[in-house]
């Protein structure tokens, strides 16, 4: 992508009039935006992939947990086909919602 200056190559002269400047001054701002936007849209994503990350781990914590007291008491043990069948299944639907391709 050419940037708006290198638009002006050879005629420098249209630099100077104030229309000219005036939409060099727009582009720059909207630049600026663009940038502010992109890094606003990445940190969007990073958070949800921490929260995801967060409600993962508080579900494997839960598993570990009921697996414990099967061991010391006695309990059922904990089903992992349907642990891991809702684990992938809530990851894949997260990642369809906020829009995060693997």
């Amino acid at each position: 992508m050419k940037s708006t200056r290198e638009l002006f190559k050879g005629k420098e002269y249209l630099l100077d009039e104030p229309e000219v400047a005036k939409l060099l001054e727009y582009c720059e701002e909207l630049q600026d935006e663009i940038v502010e936007f992109k890094f606003a849209k990445s940190n969007n994503k990073e958070l949800t992939m921490l929260d995801m990350l967060k409600e993962v781990i508080k579900g494997c914590n839960a598993v570990e947990k009921e697996q414990m007291e099967h061991e010391r008491f006695g309990y059922d043990a904990p089903d992992y086909h349907e642990v891991i069948t809702g684990l992938k299944r809530y990851i894949l639907n997260r990642c369809r919602d906020e829009k995060i391709y693997l």
